[in-house]
């Protein structure tokens, strides 16, 4: 979905999953897949988004729909570089000689390659200024945390390609960790599962579905069920089998533990002072991880810090990056996000 604004400035989430672009005043105005389709002999772009999404695996030859994102940053500069300035161009239109200021989020542990990667892309995209603010800084400021104030706030984005855990004060980010263990990974679990379990092979739309309705990361009186469709790996034919949450639960365990030893190992970094600033306020979770059933109990239970989902928490780092082009009160972690490209 999209809706077209005129505007100067512009914050995205250039997720692997999903992109989301804010404009003040406006919110969230564009929100879609990660996805482009591209004529492979001459360059034009077909469809993005959903409608691309649509024709993974069902292109002739010729014709490429693929994910230009990998693990929260451009592993196909050239197709990332066409989605982005379709996106862009939904939301400002076609005037040439209009190039706005974009932020876009980036996972705290990139690279400086991979950072260059996404700052060309914008600006081949026809942005104006370029910022690159961490993701886990956007995320705390679009869940409305106090990040400028000296108290101590610990955000947890779990997005499609990485989990950003950092504790905040006072602009900047005091300690951190970033893994590329997320979305993507609790859905090649469960295809992992299906496959040693079950002999079914499946593909990743049906491991986001299985996900969507039986995942759940915490131990529940709910033990529902769930027919899968796949190919048998024995012979080879069409096969359907019976899943309970159960499984999907013991399927999802071990990237879970992952992300759970990441926050413990933030939180034994902590000053003491802002530790104790976290264990009064709670640890946030944002992205779409967050919304994984049971996830704030199973943190709660290994952390003993209580926990809570922000209220948007799909739209937390679009919305974060905006805010810190229009609202003066982010001026300083800009400029910071600035002067680190």
């Amino acid at each position: 979905m999209f809706k077209r604004h005129f505007c100067r400035a512009v914050g995205i989430d250039l997720g692997t999953a999903n992109t989301l672009i804010y404009v003040d005043n406006q919110g969230i105005v564009l929100r879609e897949p990660s996805v482009v389709a591209v004529d492979d002999e001459t360059r034009v772009v077909l469809a993005v988004g959903e409608e691309a999404r649509a024709m993974i695996g069902r292109t002739p030859q010729g014709i490429k729909a693929t994910r230009p994102l990998r693990d929260g940053v451009i592993a196909d500069f050239k197709y990332a570089r066409l989605m982005l300035e379709k996106f862009i161009e939904r939301v400002i239109g076609k005037q040439t000689f209009m190039k706005p200021d974009i932020a876009i989020g980036v996972p705290s542990g990139v690279t400086g390659v991979e950072r260059r990667a996404v700052r060309d892309a914008a600006y081949n995209a026809r942005a104006g200024q370029v910022y690159l603010p961490e993701e886990p800084m956007a995320a705390a400021i679009g869940a409305a945390l106090p990040v400028t104030e000296p108290t101590g706030s610990m955000i947890v984005d779990i997005g499609g390609g990485t989990t950003e855990v950092a504790v905040i004060s006072l602009s900047g980010i005091v300690v951190n960790e970033s893994i590329r263990v997320a979305g993507d990974e609790l859905n090649e679990s469960i295809i992992q599962y299906m496959k040693k379990v079950h002999s079914l092979a499946i593909g990743e739309r049906t491991a986001e579905e299985i996900k969507f309705r039986l995942g759940s990361a915490f131990k529940s009186g709910e033990n529902d069920r769930y027919e899968v469709r796949g190919l048998n790996l024995i012979n080879g034919l069409p096969r359907t089998v019976t899943i309970s949450r159960g499984e999907v639960r013991e399927a999802l365990s071990e990237p879970l533990v992952s992300i759970v030893e990441a926050i413990k190992r933030t939180l034994e970094r902590t000053p003491p002072e802002l530790a104790a600033d976290i264990f009064n306020r709670g640890i946030v979770l944002s992205g779409g991880g967050a919304l994984l059933q049971g996830l704030d109990e199973l943190i709660t239970n290994e952390t003993e810090v209580p926990v809570f989902v922000a209220d948007d928490p799909l739209s937390c780092v679009a919305i974060g990056t905006g805010k810190m082009l229009f609202d003066p009160t982010y001026r300083r972690v800009l400029e910071q996000s600035a002067s680190e490209n």
